[in-house]
């Protein structure tokens, strides 16, 4: 297990000095910017600390975490990074698998050779690099049917779409349920899951995604650029928000009576809005998820193994197209995910 929060600063220090000076290729930034100010360079290899692992990465995910991380976008988002430029010039990056290299003297799950996959962004970042460092409690095992570039799209939307879904959407079996964004990321694990509990989905996003969500299992789909969900008659049990672009009061019109509104990712100010005044709408919950990183992760191989859930991946670029991999990020016409490959499997 890795240390307690009040560690968490030890664990990441271990991350980010070695007393062996070996060297590896990462991505980094000095500033905030477009994808042109992202560089590759070499920097010194983490040595892992006694409840960590050293991990040799195979893929990496691009979240949109990473996207905020590296514009500086939403501003209030420069209170956690760095207010004037990056605290940290390693480029985001928590969606990573790949191969045990090294364990500390603590841990006790894992073993060097070992093929892991999970979420690092409750511990640190840095993933767009060869190497990391992440403690026991950050991966679980990949299994052997699943690539690494598969592996690298589950942890954090699959977390985000089955605690979203489940835990606070309460989703059940005969539901009209809406996922705003289901095109993306979260949003194509999240139709697919959702899809388990016999429900009518109905599925938004950008024209170029609707084939994509219909194969996923979508029974309706929605494009945005010509029709407003919020403005028709047809009202849902459960609206999954993915994108929160619209006012609170708005998403209120498309539920049914005692329906469930559930946001977990999007404009601040419109997350905001939902914090402040959803209480205040009677007949609705509004919630926004409490992200608990890698919860789910054992549930997510269930149904992958069981083949039930499937990442849709986009493209995959080399870790030296790192930059041009975030500019089709930034045009936001993926499908699932954009993958960043380090090693070839």
């Amino acid at each position: 297990m890795c240390p307690e929060k009040s560690d968490v600063q030890t664990c990441l220090i271990n991350r980010s000095i070695g007393v062996n000076k070996i060297i590896m290729k990462a991505i980094v930034y000095h500033k905030y910017g477009s994808p042109d100010v992202l560089r590759m360079e070499d920097i010194p290899k983490p040595v892992p600390g006694d409840d960590e692992v050293l991990i040799k990465i195979y893929a990496v995910s691009i979240n949109s975490w990473d996207w905020d991380a590296l514009t500086g976008k939403p501003f209030e988002y420069r209170f956690l990074n760095g207010l004037l430029k990056p605290k940290s010039t390693k480029m985001h990056g928590c969606d990573i698998a790949g191969k045990v290299e090294e364990i500390g003297e603590n841990i006790k799950q894992f073993q060097v050779g070992d093929e892991v996959f999970g979420d690092l962004s409750e511990g640190g970042w840095g993933a767009f690099a060869e190497y990391v460092c992440a403690c026991e409690n950050e991966l679980i095992f990949k299994p052997s049917t699943m690539t690494f570039e598969e592996a690298a799209c589950l942890s954090h939307g699959g977390n985000l779409a089955v605690q979203g879904l489940i835990d606070y959407g309460q989703i059940k079996s005969g539901q009209k349920i809406l996922i705003n964004g289901g095109g993306g990321s979260t949003g194509t694990l999240a139709v697919q899951i959702a899809k388990l509990f016999d429900v009518e989905v109905t599925a938004v996003d950008h024209p170029v995604k609707l084939d994509t969500m219909l194969k996923l299992g979508a029974d309706h789909v929605i494009d945005y650029t010509k029709k407003d969900f919020t403005q028709n008659e047809q009202k849902y049990d459960l609206i999954f928000d993915v994108k929160t672009t619209r006012s609170v009061f708005d998403y209120q019109r498309a539920l049914s009576p005692n329906g469930i509104y559930v946001t977990v990712g999007g404009k601040t100010s419109r997350i905001l809005q939902v914090a402040f005044f959803g209480k205040l709408l009677k007949k609705y919950k509004m919630h926004i998820v409490g992200y608990k990183a890698n919860k789910d992760l054992n549930y997510i191989v269930e149904l992958f193994e069981a083949d039930k859930l499937k990442p849709v991946i986009d493209k995959c670029f080399p870790l030296e197209k790192t930059a041009e991999a975030f500019r089709y990020f930034g045009e936001g016409l993926f499908k699932g995910k954009i993958v960043v490959i380090l090693e070839k499997t």
